[in-house]
């Protein structure tokens, strides 16, 4: 495991024996920091990114989601989605305005708000890539490194209270995450 801070963020990325991601722990915590940032994360903040084989990501989506098979990310967050400011789609679920920090809230420990985990299949990105199936919409060409960015911004953007279930959660989410990866540097 590394430990890698980016600002008021503590980013814990554990990478299984054998797995061979194509970015850096420090460009994957980047990542989560933009993302947790545009969706308003509490600081300072944690969140753990795990890059698992695909047999260890299939246990966990039977498990925690009840679909067979391995997927591309899991997010588990530990804040409801009131602890997070409410974006143009969440006008029927969310307050008008953030609920101010409880200093004991749950997910608070050394002093940091964990956000959450999340798990990222790099082989699931690397075949989405591969085939041109990437972008979350299944029509992008790109490197894996691009397609890895986009889960693990995709991934905590869920532990920040995001979703795309309907159609206006999803078109906000993917905008927001175009935006996200428009900015970002690329990097090893």
């Amino acid at each position: 495991m590394s430990v890698v801070r980016v600002g008021a963020w503590r980013v814990d990325v554990v990478v299984r024996p054998g797995v061979r991601p194509p970015l850096s722990g420090a460009a994957l915590a980047r990542a989560v920091a933009r993302a947790g940032a545009a969706a308003g994360a509490p600081l300072p903040a944690s969140a753990t990114i795990v890059l698992p084989h695909d047999e260890e990501l299939a246990a966990l989506n039977a498990v925690h989601m009840g679909h067979e098979g391995p997927t591309d990310v899991l997010s588990f967050p530990m804040l409801p989605p009131e602890a997070f400011p409410p974006h143009a789609s969440d006008h029927d679920r969310r307050p008008a305005a953030p609920a101010p920090p409880m200093p004991h809230r749950p997910g608070r420990a050394g002093g940091r708000t964990h956000i959450g985990d999340i798990a990222v299949s790099v082989e699931r990105a690397a075949e989405q890539a591969g085939e041109g199936r990437g972008g979350q919409t299944g029509d992008v060409r790109w490197s894996v490194a691009d397609e890895l960015r986009l889960l693990v911004t995709h991934g905590t953007l869920h532990l920040c209270g995001w979703d795309h279930a309907d159609p206006a959660e999803e078109a906000e989410m993917r905008a927001l995450e175009r935006r996200l990866l428009a900015g970002a540097a690329p990097g090893r």
